[in-house]
């Protein structure tokens, strides 16, 4: 792994090396072209643009993972506080004869049903 990191660090380097010469060579040629000021100008005009690109990217991918996570954290909130408001009634619910006599067959078949949706191959 280190050797592996240093292979890596290596590249990278000899990347921007090149990426600066490749600039340079930009640079000298937009200033035989249009002079070294007007070169000068364009190149720090292109760059301060795509630093600012990168940032607005940036910002957009930031702002639609945090919604996935905040609609994530809600949804799993409200599971929560239906689960907690089922077993907080269950005790009253199970005093009523009649509510247990019809209960516990509806029960029965909904979860039938929830298994036999599972099991479908669409799924």
């Amino acid at each position: 792994m280190k050797g592996l990191a240093i292979v890596y660090a290596l590249i990278l380097v000899c990347a921007v090396i090149g990426f600066g010469f490749l600039i340079t060579a930009g640079y000298i040629a937009l200033s035989d072209a249009m002079g070294p000021l007007t070169a000068a100008l364009i190149l720090a005009g292109s760059f301060l643009a795509l630093a600012l690109i990168v940032y607005i990217g940036l910002a957009i991918s930031e702002s639609r993972r945090r919604k996935r996570l905040a609609e994530r954290r809600r949804a799993s909130d409200a599971g929560a506080f239906l689960t907690t408001a089922a077993l907080t009634a269950l005790p009253l619910l199970t005093r009523s004869p009649m509510l247990v006599r019809l209960g516990i067959p509806a029960a029965a078949l909904t979860v039938l049903a929830l298994l036999r949706e599972k099991d479908t191959p669409d799924s």
